[in-house]
């Protein structure tokens, strides 16, 4: 009799584990769909839209479309980050998470028009 409970007892662990690492595996996939995407895009040397709102404390993509047929430089000093584009290309920038705030970005090739910010809320 104590062998046979002994036995139960190791048949319900075993399935106890294998149930959490499909659990655990499972999750992964999940979480990586969560991550929440924002788009901008660049014509006529010009941020589109000029304002994203996104939120605070948690990590995001920025995709940045190229729409002219020149090359634009997205580049923030605010965010730590500069990404050529060539035209008619795009790039994803990952950012976050951020603090609450404004983080301002300009197009190096085009800074007289090609303004723009993130505001973290």
């Amino acid at each position: 009799m104590f062998q046979s409970t002994r036995v139960s007892q190791v048949a319900f662990l075993a399935a106890l584990l294998l149930t959490g690492i499909v659990a655990i595996a499972g999750a992964g996939p999940a979480r990586a769909g969560e991550t929440p995407v924002f788009t901008l895009t660049i014509k006529d040397h010009k941020f589109d839209p000029a304002t994203l709102q996104v939120p605070a404390g948690k990590r995001f993509e920025l995709v940045v479309k190229n729409a002219d047929a020149t090359p634009e430089e997205f580049e923030s000093k605010s965010l730590r980050r500069e990404k050529i584009i060539k035209g008619g290309d795009q790039a994803t920038i990952k950012l976050g998470p951020l603090k609450p705030g404004t983080y301002d970005f300009f197009g190096e090739f085009h800074e007289d028009t090609a303004k723009g910010n993130i505001v973290a809320k």
